[in-house]
């Protein structure tokens, strides 16, 4: 039954996958986004190196937390429009667990871009190269909560008109702390403090939101199917 169940976990992981490569303009979109915003600010605020190192780390977590949302859309929709959504619904494995590997291939392919691309952008900001390897452990902690939150959301939003925008207005509220404490460990780090304490509550936020986000997302599919 275990073997069954890691199997067709993989097997939902790597169509996502599969599929993600066969559409770069989906994953692309995301990352050009992220790299605009961040370009822009130079532009705005002057390029004056002391203010943005100071506006660096809100930056960067503001537009990535930005693009991840970009990209919430099509965690369920395209599987909901075709039918795959239900047959997996209908699956002898736990919805749960399947919603889980989309959750994860939808970070891989968006999540994980955004962390590789970062230490460019935040160079551009000028925030210094003592800061770049908590920005990317912040990152690395953070965009999964983003992916796994907005899976929840994604999941009640289904099949609604205009569900983009509630989808933003229903994960925004829970995306804040992740954006204060991810700002808030690159920013203690281009201060020369420690920001263990900011990663450790990042790392609890994922802890908890691995235990409960997939059985959440898993309910509202199954409300939206219904």
């Amino acid at each position: 039954m275990a073997t069954s169940l890691v199997g067709t976990v993989w097997c939902v992981f790597r169509r996502d996958l599969l599929i993600a490569a066969r559409k770069p303009a989906d994953v692309a979109t995301p990352l050009v986004f992220f790299a605009i915003v961040v370009s822009l600010f130079p532009l705005g605020v002057g390029p004056e190196p002391a203010v943005l190192r100071t506006l660096a780390p809100g930056v960067l977590w503001v537009a990535a937390l930005l693009a991840t949302m970009l990209s919430l859309n099509r965690l369920f929709a395209s599987d909901y429009t075709d039918g795959t959504l239900e047959q997996l619904a209908l699956s002898p494995q736990p919805l749960t667990a399947l919603v889980l590997a989309k959750i994860m291939a939808h970070w891989v392919t968006t999540g994980l871009p955004l962390i590789l691309l970062s230490p460019l952008l935040a160079i551009q900001l000028y925030l210094p190269t003592g800061a770049l390897g908590t920005l990317l452990l912040a990152l690395l902690l953070g965009t999964p909560v983003l992916s796994l939150i907005g899976g929840i959301g994604a999941g009640l939003t289904l099949g609604l008109r205009g569900g983009g925008v509630l989808l933003s207005l229903l994960v925004l509220p829970l995306y804040t702390p992740i954006l204060i404490f991810g700002a808030g460990a690159v920013t203690a780090s281009t201060m020369g403090l420690d920001p263990e304490a900011y990663l450790s509550l990042l790392g609890a936020f994922l802890a908890v939101t691995l235990g409960f986000a997939p059985w959440a997302a898993a309910a509202a599919v199954r409300i939206s199917l219904d």
